[in-house]
């Protein structure tokens, strides 16, 4: 399906696609090498990229007048914890707001723009295109997503668990029973990607997201190819229990947010195709676009063209991408935008004007 509008924006270094109606995104483009540290194969041996800056030139946020009203956040729960950080930080400023946040999952949030029960879908997803003709048919126009953060899809081992690297191939041959990215036998024993040993005879098990998670759906897409989950696989209601589930179980493997790490877990480094190198879940290889599970973390909003956001709206979007709101993306273990970036998206949904 075409998009109809892109506006393409540099995140400083990184290059970021904000759209209406985006059914896709282009990756962001390489960052200099010396910008985050270690390279794939310095992190697959174990040396670890530096933690991640907030872009000094983000305007720190000032609110001129204290705001009343009610904000709603209905759709993915993969955004729980920012969206939590992003309301403490923004109630500190206008403290008689209400904010109320209904995390079941991405395929929620256009349903309830449509039905006018949300201010701002959460989507750890692109739409859809039956939601864009869903909204457009109500409205007469299309949906907006605000990229807000990047998120990395992190698929985790338990720490005691010897692997290091997959293909998506061989992640689809585990997770899917129609094997669309041609892997030519299902894997279901850990002896199959491990070899001898311990391992040799354990069998798999499997922790996923349940279908109206953005997680599931992008999951489905970019590793499935489309296909069909094998119903072994434990469909979990949240991101963390995910990770929960894989750090309590020797056995396990299962995919969630980077956002959502643990001690109990290890992540897989992985590569597109069988053969190549395989990437670490690291902010340097989701910024290049070389990690083949990045995706951005979107706001959906109902935004007529040429129109301008009610007043409380568009100043919790212009605290999102203050240097407090981005600074709580970082703290939430996800990946911030830069001041380029956070400009260009203000001026997409006209802030400058209110």
């Amino acid at each position: 399906m075409a998009v109809d509008t892109r506006v393409r924006l540099l995140l400083g270094s990184l290059l970021l696609l904000v759209s209406t109606a985006s059914c896709g995104v282009s990756p962001p483009i390489p960052l200099a090498a010396t910008d985050l540290g270690a390279s794939a194969a310095e992190s697959r041996a174990g040396q670890s990229a530096p933690a991640v800056q907030i872009d000094a030139a983000l305007p720190t946020y000032q609110a001129t007048t204290e705001l009343t009203g009610r904000l709603t956040f209905v759709g993915s729960d993969s955004m729980n914890n920012l969206l939590a950080l992003w309301a403490e930080g923004f109630k500190r400023f206008h403290p008689r707001v209400e904010i109320e946040v209904e995390a079941k999952g991405s395929s929620t949030a256009i349903p309830a723009l449509v039905a006018g029960a949300a201010t701002f879908g959460p989507m750890s997803r692109d739409l859809k295109p039956k939601e864009i003709d869903e909204f457009e048919a109500r409205f007469g126009y299309k949906p907006m997503q605000l990229a807000t953060a990047i998120d990395m899809v992190a698929v985790y081992v338990h720490r005691d668990n010897p692997l290091r690297e997959l293909s998506l191939g061989e992640l689809d041959a585990m997770f899917s029973k129609t094997r669309k990215l041609g892997e030519p036998q299902d894997i279901s024993q850990w002896g199959q990607v491990i070899g001898g040993g311990p391992w040799r005879a354990r069998s798999i098990s499997l922790y996923g997201r349940n279908a109206s998670s953005g997680t599931y759906g992008f999951f489905k897409d970019k590793v499935l190819g489309g296909g069909d989950f094998k119903d072994s696989v434990k469909a979990q209601p949240g991101s963390s229990s995910v990770v929960q589930g894989v750090g309590s179980d020797p056995t396990a493997i299962g995919y969630s947010g980077i956002g959502y790490r643990t001690a109990d877990v290890r992540t897989v480094a992985l590569s597109a195709n069988a053969g190549d190198p395989a990437i670490p879940a690291e902010p340097k290889f989701a910024y290049s676009g070389e990690y083949p599970l990045w995706r951005y973390l979107w706001l959906t909003v109902n935004h007529a063209p040429g129109s301008q956001l009610p007043p409380l709206s568009a100043e919790f979007v212009r605290y999102v991408l203050s240097r407090e709101g981005q600074a709580e993306v970082v703290r939430d273990g996800y990946l911030p935008l830069g001041a380029q970036a956070a400009a260009q998206v203000q001026s997409l949904v006209r802030l400058d004007a209110n």
